[in-house]
Order: structure tokens, then sequence, then C-alpha cells
């Protein structure tokens, strides 16, 4: 019973610090703040995070882990008929269109300037993400849907890809001085089919940065959207 209270009580805070980064960035992500908003007594809260960066990279590691858990999901074979394309397709579609659709969770996870120790969790999520895309690069060379190349390089260079070509759309701001908090909240604002649009561009750039030719760059069929 009382393992299931601390469980409850860790969830309540990781939730609350989830919807803070969501908000505002992992700087609004404060360890007084999630305690407030989880109606955790500061003092409790401190007995499982000890300061905000620990808080900062538990969040981050929980957060991105889901985000990787659905590419994967949707980089998985659905049928005899699927092909690499297919499968190689789902996922790319999968990952840019949740990005734009929580653009300040996506900015954050991707780029937002972090304490050294959440950078290194962000280079290891980058690597969990590079490698479902080895595998599937791996499995459409013996399929011959992808042209002869090194699926670990070419794995990496597509998360750089994808990863750089979504801050702009992201963080869409000039200037010295951008203000972060109007940008995202005009971002909020991107209207469905400018999403299906740009997502369906980096499909296709996905698809014949590795030798792919795509036959329909129409929606998927089959996404995760959850």
């Amino acid at each position: 019973m009382d393992t299931d209270r601390k469980a409850n009580t860790y969830q309540r805070l990781i939730k609350s610090a989830r919807e803070l980064v969501a908000e505002g960035g992992f700087t609004a992500a404060k360890l007084e703040a999630a305690a407030e908003r989880a109606l955790v007594e500061f003092d409790l809260a401190q007995r499982y995070f000890t300061d905000n960066l620990s808080l900062a990279v538990e969040v981050f590691r929980y957060a991105t882990q889901h985000e990787v858990d659905m590419v994967f999901q949707a980089s998985e074979a659905d049928g005899d008929n699927d092909t690499v394309t297919d499968r190689l397709e789902r996922a790319v579609y999968t990952y840019t269109r949740r990005a734009l659709r929580a653009p300040r969770m996506a900015y954050s996870l991707i780029a937002e300037p972090v304490d050294p120790a959440v950078e290194v969790e962000r280079l290891k999520y980058r690597l969990a993400y590079a490698e479902i895309f080895e595998d599937l690069i791996q499995d459409g060379i013996r399929t011959g849907e992808f042209t002869h190349q090194n699926p670990s390089v070419s794995a990496a260079a597509l998360v750089g890809l994808l990863a750089e070509a979504l801050i702009g759309p992201l963080f869409p701001v000039q200037g010295d001085n951008p203000d972060i908090t109007a940008s995202l909240d005009a971002r909020k604002a991107m209207p469905v089919d400018q999403q299906i649009e740009l997502t369906g561009l980096l499909c296709a750039i996905s698809l014949r940065a590795i030798g792919a030719i795509p036959i329909d760059l129409s929606e998927p069929s089959s996404n995760n959207d959850s």
C-alpha cells in the first residue's frame, strides 16, 4: 500500500512537471511549481526529486520515451503487404505530426537550451530514434526498396534532418530578442492542412534521402497521434 502511494505521488509530480514544460518549457518546470500543481507538500516532493534539475531530467526521460514508443509502434509491420517504405513513412509521419500538434513540448524536447545533464538525455534519445530508423533502412535494403548504404550513418542523418527541419516551424521567430511565448502561442494555431502539408514534405524528403521513391505522398492511412 505504501509502495502504491509513493508511486502515485511520483506520477503526479511527473505529470504536473510535464504540463509545466508543455506550457512554458523546461525553465517553467520548477519543483516547487510542480508540487503545488500536484497538490503535494514541497517537503514531500523533495524526497522524490532533490532539485529542479533532477526533476527536469526525469521529465525529459518520461516525455521523450513516450514519443520514441509512438514512433517505434508506427514503424512496426502492419500485415504481410506492408512495405518497408510504408513503415518508414509512418514513422516519419508520426514523429513530425506529433511535434506539430504539441509545439511547446516538441521544441523543449528537440531544441530548447537545457542543462548539460538534460542534454545528455537528449543525445540518448536521438540515438533511440536512430536505432528505429537504422532497423528500417536495413530492412529496406534487404527487400530492395532502398539503395545500398550505411544504415547507421543514414539513420543518424535522418534524425538530424527531421529535428533541424522542425525547429523553424516549432519556433518561428526572427530578430535578436525573440519572444518565445508569443511565437509558440502563434504556432499553436497552425492550420491542420498546413501541418499535413509539411508532414508530407518531410516524409518525401526522408524517403528520397535514403534512396526510396514514394508512390503516394498523401496522409498515411495508419498513424499514431494519441
